[in-house]
């Protein structure tokens, strides 16, 4: 059986590699000086490239963040897929091990380089208005993905019938984007804090 897919050149596989030097070197940038701060000429510097070479792979720095939303919302995507699509559980149980499964996938997503998330949540919104819209959007495709899998276990009936899944699939998010942010901090908490989310999802805090 052969692969349709065709084999990347040599020169291909430089191209990639250097796109992500750039990448690697803005964000090194951006952690240092700050995303206003930061000009062409700093990551080009760090890189000890020319400033063509850099406009042949982005238009601008902007460009690169674009870059990084790009790819973050499809390897979200990506996870969500599958095994862990909404419509792939039938019951509490699988819902609940589908979860954990989906906590291990963004934990790593955005415990890889922990430069994503902090550019998204802090440095983005602030670039410019388009850019804060664009971020936003992002919240909001979350949550629509978040009221998918609610929905589908409210329909099966193995979640409440009077569960109002738009504002519950909002402040689940919330819980999730609070737990990167402490995350920042305290990489190693991210494994008990996604445990302790799940309990509050399906628990609650109420004694019993």
């Amino acid at each position: 059986m052969t692969s349709s897919a065709e084999p990347v050149s040599r020169a291909e596989r430089k191209k990639q590699e250097l796109r992500r030097e750039i990448i690697d070197a803005a964000f090194d940038c951006f952690a240092e000086r700050g995303y206003h701060a930061t000009g062409i000429a700093d990551v080009a510097a760090r890189l000890g490239i020319g400033h063509g070479t850099f406009y042949r792979y982005f238009q601008n720095k902007r460009d690169i963040v674009d870059h990084v939303v790009d790819d973050l919302v499809g390897r979200i995507t990506g996870a969500l897929t599958a095994e862990n699509a909404p419509d792939a559980v039938s019951t509490l149980d699988e819902y609940r091990a589908q979860s954990a499964r989906i906590g291990e996938a963004l934990g790593r997503i955005f415990g890889e380089d922990p430069r994503v998330p902090r550019l998204l949540l802090f440095e983005a919104p602030g670039i410019d208005r388009a850019m804060a819209e664009r971020i936003l959007d992002l919240f909001d495709l979350a949550a629509a993905l978040t009221a998918a899998y609610l929905s589908h276990g409210v329909e099966l009936g193995y979640l409440r019938a009077d569960l109002d899944v738009e504002n519950t699939a909002r402040a689940i998010n919330g819980m999730i984007l609070g737990t990167a942010i402490s995350s920042l901090r305290a990489p190693e908490a991210q494994a008990a804090q996604s445990e302790a989310l799940r309990r509050v999802m399906y628990d609650g805090i109420a004694a019993r």
